[in-house]
């Protein structure tokens, strides 16, 4: 059981005070590029940080930050995400009119759920010639309810759960970046619309919508309400339904695209055996 008021926590939250105040110190940064404004905000100086200061791949913290520690630090995600969830849950009543008029607009676009597969599935089978790990890779983005599926469905140690593992990790240290960023590059193209892409902020990851709204929020301060709620209402739709597009539609989905592309690979399902 993980105790975060052990010994070995308290380099955890010590370092963890030190990435904020620097992170806070150095403030909101706008780099004009071209027709937009890359706005770096604190939560990417605070993750990068994180990653440089990572035991796993620096051996001077790994002096301080034990293997429990790194057990400690991923229970207290869920705790520290909560505030974001929390935060973000208060705006969506008061902006209740608008979501209820963005409606089918905002059902609509849990289509994009399975826009991973029309993106990544190619890539991964074609261009990188990935197997079965493929299907785990490419289904969906692989948050938490995914990788949970996939565990329940093929294990985390089958191909398909090398996958899922594999994108949850590089989501978890790269997406956060890509959130970030993309917002004010997307909206300085001016196709479309700021409810649009406050909804497309709303993917199913705490962190991830943090990042995106804190970067459309900083270029469209007068639509932080309408912002924050609409990527809120998003949010928690995907948490909704995200999981039964992922078992009845996106998973199957993989399963038979990669049945086809590669019929003749030994590790699928034989026939009449469940996949």
């Amino acid at each position: 059981m993980t105790n975060v008021f052990s010994r070995d926590a308290l380099p955890l939250h010590l370092l963890v005070l030190v990435i904020v105040v620097i992170s806070e110190l150095i403030g909101i940064i706008r780099l004009p590029i071209g027709i937009a404004t890359v706005i770096l905000l604190p939560i990417l100086y605070a993750f990068a940080i994180g990653i440089a200061l990572n035991p796993v791949i620096n051996k001077a913290t790994r002096q301080v930050l034990t293997a429990r520690s790194s057990k400690i630090a991923g229970a207290m995600i869920i705790v520290a995400i909560m505030p974001f969830i929390a935060r973000f849950g208060t705006t969506v009543g008061p902006a209740m009119g608008d979501i209820i008029a963005a409606g089918p607009a905002l059902i609509l676009q849990e289509i994009g759920n399975l826009g991973t597969i029309a993106v990544a599935f190619p890539v991964a089978v074609y261009l990188l010639g990935m197997g079965r790990e493929a299907i785990g890779a490419s289904y969906s983005i692989d948050r938490e309810p995914n990788l949970a599926l996939i565990a329940e469905k093929y294990g985390l140690n089958s191909p398909e759960g090398a996958g899922a593992m594999g994108v949850y990790a590089t989501g978890t240290l790269i997406a956060t970046f890509v959130f970030a960023i993309m917002p004010p590059l997307i909206h300085a193209l001016d196709i479309f619309d700021v409810r649009a892409l406050a909804m497309a902020c709303g993917v199913g990851s705490g962190s991830m919508l943090a990042a995106c709204t804190g970067g459309l929020v900083a270029v469209i301060p007068e639509q932080e309400e309408i912002i924050l709620a609409l990527a809120a209402a998003s949010n928690i739709l995907t948490y909704a339904t995200g999981l039964y597009v992922a078992v009845f539609v996106a998973l199957p989905l993989t399963e038979w695209l990669y049945q086809r592309a590669r019929p003749n690979d030994p590790a699928n399902p034989t026939k009449g055996e469940k996949a």
